[in-house]
């Protein structure tokens, strides 16, 4: 019975290389600035509503002029998350 060829395999074949794709990132110049402005805005309403004791920025809302400022802090968190 004849011998059978032995075929010669390279042992490792990488796979061929992926090129890297370039990730597209929209310019976001405006969030920092409007951030830092409802974070400033917010601590600069609830200081004024200590500061003159509760008359101002609206004495009609009273002790609700906290919240108010605490919305505008969350409003510069929530900005935030667009930041890349």
């Amino acid at each position: 019975m004849p011998k059978s060829r032995i075929r010669k395999k390279a042992d490792y074949t990488p796979p061929p290389s992926k090129q890297p794709q370039a990730i597209k990132l929209t310019n976001r110049a405006w969030v920092a600035p409007v951030m830092l402005a409802m974070f400033l805005i917010g601590l600069a309403w609830i200081v004024v509503f200590y500061v003159t004791d509760g008359s101002l920025p609206i004495d009609k809302l009273d002790n609700w002029n906290i919240v108010v400022g605490f919305g505008f802090i969350a409003a510069g968190f929530g900005v935030s998350t667009q930041w890349k």
